[in-house]
């Protein structure tokens, strides 16, 4: 017997501005879910709290939210809806960008922001060539890919890009069939800290392997250290902006990325002359990749180090 559609997805708003909204997704589970949801829920909303329990098959999350006033609840829930196993026909929103309603949504949307400055928008399906140009081993030089997307923690990392005080333990004792993984570190997008308690297993067991343990507590803490990489290069006589940042499961990259970029930008008054964003391949892992081209002019007197400072900072939401 399957669960009601409505019962998918619930939303109780809070009473009070300052109170705290709960949302509760049940449903089938799936590689990435928690990332899906919470990509959603970063416009507009802030998680204070969460819980998830799952079985590997079916999986219950409950989201503790800051909203505001303008929070669109019912489009919240159809967004959520939509990335739910089984609901993203029922949702009604699937490939929602490529109906002439959307598209329109969308211009309107950038009209209201830019203003005269809009010139044109247009809105097309990405053919195969854009896909396959977006592989090429050119995009970035060897030397470059070498130093900015190693997947080893280096001995000694710059401080200003980096994660602080990032704890990962392990505990066998606490429970009788799962080994606690405990993680303290900043939180993203927030200048508070954030503690993470998950109960794991690999092939039904406790993590007791002691290799095992120390390659998840190392991949888990490079994560939290470096989530994506910031580095100022020269580009022949230019100077470039480069960030990376690593493909999740899913296949999506790291929401607002560009919106943190330009606007880090923005606040250094540095102009960009122009930008590229693709997909690169490093060892078995995938990245996306900013490439910005800084303009001439003033604000390249700015050091480099402030532009990276600020850029990861602006990413981080450390502002």
């Amino acid at each position: 017997m399957g669960i009601l559609h409505d019962d998918v997805v619930i939303i109780s708003q809070s009473e009070k501005e300052r109170d705290l909204s709960v949302i509760t997704v049940n449903c089938p589970d799936k590689t990435g879910l928690g990332s899906d949801l919470c990509r959603i829920l970063f416009f507009g909303l802030n998680i204070v709290k969460g819980d998830l329990s799952t079985d590997g098959k079916w999986c219950y999350i409950v989201f503790w939210v800051a909203g505001n006033s303008s929070t669109r609840w019912g489009l919240l829930k159809k967004r959520l809806l939509g990335v739910c196993p089984s609901c993203s026909s029922a949702s009604g929103i699937s490939e929602l960008l490529h109906t002439n309603r959307r598209k329109e949504d969308t211009y309107d949307h950038l009209k209201a922001v830019m203003g005269d400055a809009m010139i044109s928008c247009d809105i097309e399906m990405v053919g195969p060539e854009i896909t396959a140009c977006s592989q090429e081993s050119s995009f970035l030089p060897t030397t470059i890919t070498d130093d900015m997307l190693h997947l080893e923690i280096p001995d000694e990392l710059p401080s200003s890009l980096t994660s602080a005080s990032v704890s990962v333990t392990m505990d066998n004792l606490l429970s009788p069939a799962h080994t606690l993984v405990q993680i303290a570190c900043q939180d993203h997008k927030e200048s508070r800290n954030c503690e993470i308690d998950l109960f794991v297993q690999a092939d039904g067991k406790k993590v007791v392997d002691p290799n095992k343990q120390k390659a998840l507590s190392s991949r888990l803490e490079m994560e939290l250290l470096r989530p994506l990489r910031v580095a100022v290069v020269s580009r022949g006589p230019d100077t470039e902006l480069l960030v990376a940042n690593p493909v999740e499961l899913s296949g999506k990259g790291r929401p607002l990325v560009f919106h943190d970029i330009t606007l880090a930008l923005k606040m250094l008054k540095t102009c960009i002359f122009s930008a590229e964003i693709r997909r690169r391949m490093i060892g078995d892992r995938e990245f996306e990749v900013y490439r910005v081209l800084l303009d001439e002019g003033e604000s390249l007197r700015i050091p480099r180090s402030k532009i990276e400072e600020a850029v990861w900072n602006m990413l981080m939401g450390w502002d």
